[in-house]
């Protein structure tokens, strides 16, 4: 359960890295360069980009990442890593939501894009990129700010599940030893024996046997009396 626990907590943290990546590097890196273009090679580049990310590499993590944080949550409930449940649950609901953008928001642009056909039979290529890359824009930067706040959640639930295995690990290992043995200990295990009494002046010091040892019963007293003094028989003539 432990190896399941962590694996599946390894591949959420690396799913949802994996789309804050993607996302954040269309935000500020590909847009801002496409933005910078012609309106045909905005919307020839969008439409290529479109059709090439529909692939194994890319939905595997996109898609696969719900499962494994929904894996996570139920595992950290039902086993150790309690600690981490609160971030994995928060970082599950937000990429929740920021599926639910990308599916809302950026895929029906997408599919307008699409629809609007070869860049070549364009007549209105600026209307078709106005009505486009504003929208798509703003809802990619929402989508990556969700991306990258699940990925720094799940990533510290890993961390937090991580220290409190290695500290249940090290207690069990600990228990595990056997526990020294104190002199009072042996001294129990053998049997009391009365302590010797200090030597030198002072009051007499009477030994007391330790708590919970058997008291010894009183016994007849036992006294030594002298038998009296008789004199010697007297000699007579």
């Amino acid at each position: 359960m432990k190896h399941l626990q962590t694996g599946a907590l390894l591949a959420s943290v690396l799913g949802t890295g994996l789309m804050a990546g993607l996302f954040a590097a269309f935000a500020y890196a590909v847009m801002p360069g496409l933005g910078r273009s012609s309106d045909r090679t905005l919307v020839d580049a969008m439409q290529g980009i479109n059709k090439a990310i529909i692939n194994p590499v890319f939905m595997l993590p996109f898609m696969g990442s719900i499962p494994l944080l929904g894996l996570a949550v139920v595992l950290a409930w039902r086993g150790q890593g309690r600690e981490a449940l609160p971030w994995l649950i928060a970082a599950l609901v937000l990429y929740v939501v920021a599926f639910g953008v990308t599916v809302a928001g950026n895929v029906p642009l997408n599919d307008q894009l699409d629809q609007a056909g070869d860049p070549d039979r364009i007549k209105d290529l600026a209307a078709v990129r106005a009505d486009f890359e504003d929208k798509w824009v703003a809802w990619n930067v929402v989508r990556a700010v969700l991306h990258t706040v699940a990925f720094g959640l799940a990533a510290y639930a890993l961390i937090v599940y991580g220290a409190h295995r290695l500290a249940d690990d090290a207690d069990a290992s600990r228990g595990s030893r056997p526990a020294p043995v104190t002199q009072g200990a042996a001294q129990g295990a053998a049997g009391w024996q009365q302590p010797q009494a200090p030597v030198g002046p002072g009051p007499r010091w009477q030994p007391q046997p330790p708590q919970g040892a058997p008291q010894a019963q009183p016994g007849p007293r036992w006294e030594y009396r002298a038998a009296p003094a008789t004199s010697p028989p007297v000699a007579r003539r």
